[in-house]
C-alpha cells in the first residue's frame, strides 16, 4: 500500500472478474466521506476501528463481524467512530450482482451480522489478491450475493420500495440527464428548459427526491468516473478533462475531498 500520511493509505484496483468494478482497500483515520452516491452495490467489511455513516438520511454503523452493503443510487457518508481510525476492505459490485428491487431492503437493514457471509467476503478479498485466481474469485462472488439476497429476501417485503434506476419524476428526468452528461455537463437553465420546470423547483425537487442537490450528485459520478479512469492507466491530467474537470487541480480537489487520496497515488495504488 502507498501512504497517503502516516495513518493514511490506500490500495485500488480493478480485477478482471465479471460483475466487480472494483476492489478498494483502506486505512483512514481523520478522512470523512461527503455524502454521494454510487451507481454500484458497495460491499464492506471493516477489520480494525469502527465506522459511522448515514444512509438515506439514517444513522448507522460498520465494525467487527458485520457485514455492510450500501445499494446504488442511495446518498451516503462515511467517518471513523473512533479517534483510532478504521481500516476497511471494499468491493464495488455491478448492480445485477444482487438486483435492483433489494435496494429498498437494503436501505432498511445495510448492516448483516452474518458470519458465514463475512467469511467469504474475506476469503474473496484473499483469492482477489492472488494472481490467476480468477474463477475461484467469480465462484465466490457468485456463493455472496446469493447469499445477501437469501438474507435481504426476508425483509423486502416489508422494506420501502426500491429507488428505480430511472423514474418518471421530474427529479428522476434530472438524473437521467445528469447521467447522460456525466462528462459535458448541463446548466441548471438549459436543463430547466428541456424539463420544462422553473430552476428552484428543479433543484428542490431533485434535493428531495435524492438527498443531495444536483451539483453535488454530478461532482460525485465524475469522480466515479475519474476513479475508473485511472485504474484504466489514463494521466490524472486526461483523466481531469475526460471526466468533466475544468483542470488536473479541480480533479485533485474534489478527488482528494471523496476519497482522502490524490488522483496520482490513487492511480500507483
Amino acid at each position: 500500500m502507498l501512504p497517503h500520511s502516516a495513518s493514511e493509505r490506500v490500495r485500488a484496483w480493478r480485477p478482471d472478474v465479471p460483475g466487480l468494478v472494483e476492489v478498494f482497500h483502506a486505512r483512514f483515520t481523520h478522512h470523512a466521506y461527503p455524502a454521494h452516491t454510487h451507481t454500484a452495490w458497495t460491499l464492506l467489511i471493516v477489520d480494525d476501528g469502527a465506522i459511522r455513516f448515514d444512509l438515506d438520511r439514517h444513522h448507522h454503523g460498520a465494525a467487527g463481524s458485520a457485514v455492510t452493503l450500501l445499494p446504488p443510487h442511495v446518498p451516503h457518508d462515511g467517518r471513523s467512530a473512533t479517534p483510532d481510525g478504521f481500516c476497511k476492505r471494499v468491493l464495488y459490485l455491478e448492480p445485477d450482482v444482487i438486483g435492483a428491487e433489494l435496494i429498498g431492503a437494503t436501505v432498511d437493514h445495510p448492516t448483516l451480522a452474518d458470519r458465514q457471509l463475512r467469511l467469504r467476503v474475506h476469503q474473496l478479498h484473499q483469492a482477489l489478491d492472488r494472481p490467476g485466481e480468477d474463477l475461484e474469485a467469480e465462484s465466490r462472488l457468485a456463493l455472496i450475493g446469493a447469499r445477501i439476497a437469501e438474507r435481504l429476501a426476508t425483509t423486502a417485503t416489508t422494506a420501502g420500495p426500491p429507488l428505480p434506476p430511472s423514474s418518471p419524476t421530474l427529479a428522476g428526468r434530472l438524473r437521467d440527464l445528469l447521467d447522460e452528461r456525466v462528462a459535458d455537463g448541463v446548466s441548471l437553465r438549459s436543463a430547466a428548459a428541456r424539463l420544462h420546470a422553473h430552476p428552484t423547483h428543479l433543484v428542490r425537487s431533485f434535493t428531495a427526491a435524492f438527498g443531495l442537490p444536483p451539483h453535488r450528485y454530478l461532482t460525485g459520478r465524475r469522480v466515479e468516473l475519474a476513479r475508473r479512469l485511472l485504474l484504466a492507466g489514463q494521466r490524472p491530467a486526461e483523466v481531469a478533462t475526460a471526466a468533466g474537470f475544468y483542470d488536473q487541480a479541480h480533479l485533485t480537489r474534489h478527488f482528494t475531498r471523496y476519497l482522502g487520496v490524490s488522483p496520482g497515488r490513487y492511480a500507483r495504488s
